[in-house]
């Protein structure tokens, strides 16, 4: 039928909506490219938040990190450049099967929650953003637990390694933490998640929709890129409390908090609130590059599938 209209009303194939098995495959792989230029900073965003933790359990004697830039030089001369890389196994595979829900399914649950309108409101836009955030980390849960955890290790002489490799770390702790340690912390991340998801979609949707709606910009990669940046920023603001509590409580050993609330609340009392804010530079310099590379990648993946997709069916 798609391929009709083209013909009768003269439309190209990059005007038809992408379908749902476009978005989904297309987030997955976007997320993926993304994690690929950012995961450094991720890494010593993970070292920054967890650094009083490694003070008090003696991990790590007689190393600071001081700033992302700091941290990541730091990780280089001590580890080697490769450990900036920790995880990256663990990493991918969480992004094919948490950003394939959480942002390739925004679409489809937007329009469930709108009744099919085109026209849709915050408050639908909010729920859409909740709804599959939670979906995603219910799935995805044990590869953020396997990869904060390798992010966390050093790999330095004298240090025993937690981990021999992925699929080790996965077995390890369903063996020693039963399968519940592989969804350690799926609250505070559904938590975090819900905020960054209706943070970070709904903004990126509403700038976007703005600069189309005015004027401002066309449809095109500076549009995409202003948005996803402003996004960024206004998820780092928003949900930075939230994953540093996520970050230490998946990342600490069994029974060092009884819960997440106990360790955000350990958190206040032993370190104060700017805890909560630890590591809030590479936090944005890594979600707002991340945003900027996956959401101009997600938009030129829809965009490059839909027309390789109904160039063929006009072909035929």
């Amino acid at each position: 039928l798609q391929i009709h209209l083209i013909k009768m009303v003269g439309l190209r194939p990059s005007d038809i909506p992408p379908t749902p098995a476009v978005k989904f495959i297309g987030a997955g792989t976007a997320a993926c490219i993304a994690d690929l230029v950012t995961f450094p900073l991720d890494t010593a965003k993970v070292r920054l938040q967890i650094q009083g933790e490694y003070t008090a359990s003696g991990a790590i004697n007689g190393i600071r990190y001081k700033g992302v830039f700091g941290t990541i030089s730091t990780i280089v001369k001590t580890e080697g450049p490769k450990s900036l890389y920790n995880g990256l196994v663990a990493g991918l595979q969480r992004q094919m099967s948490f950003a394939s829900i959480r942002i390739g399914l925004y679409d489809t649950v937007k329009a469930f929650y709108t009744n099919g309108k085109e026209k849709a409101g915050i408050v639908s836009r909010i729920l859409a953003g909740c709804t599959t955030g939670a979906l995603a980390v219910t799935v995805a849960q044990p590869t953020d637990v396997v990869k904060v955890r390798f992010q966390a290790q050093a790999n330095l002489r004298g240090v025993k390694r937690r981990y021999n490799g992925t699929m080790d770390a996965y077995r390890t702790i369903a063996r020693q933490e039963g399968m519940k340690g592989l969804w350690k912390g799926t609250f505070p991340n559904v938590t975090r998640n819900a905020i960054v998801n209706c943070t970070e979609l709904v903004t990126y949707d509403l700038i976007k929709e703005s600069l189309l709606q005015y004027k401002l910009l066309t449809d095109n990669l500076p549009c995409h890129f202003v948005s996803a940046f402003g996004a960024g920023f206004c998820t780092t603001v928003i949900a930075s409390p939230v994953d540093v509590v996520k970050t230490r409580y998946m990342n600490s050993p069994p029974g060092q908090y009884k819960s997440a609330i106990n360790c955000a609340w350990t958190m206040l009392t032993k370190e104060g609130p700017t805890a909560f804010y630890k590591g809030f530079v590479p936090s944005f310099l890594r979600l707002g590059s991340w945003n900027v590379v996956m959401f101009v990648s997600y938009e030129q993946l829809k965009r490059a599938m839909m027309m390789s997709r109904q160039g063929v069916e006009y072909a035929v």
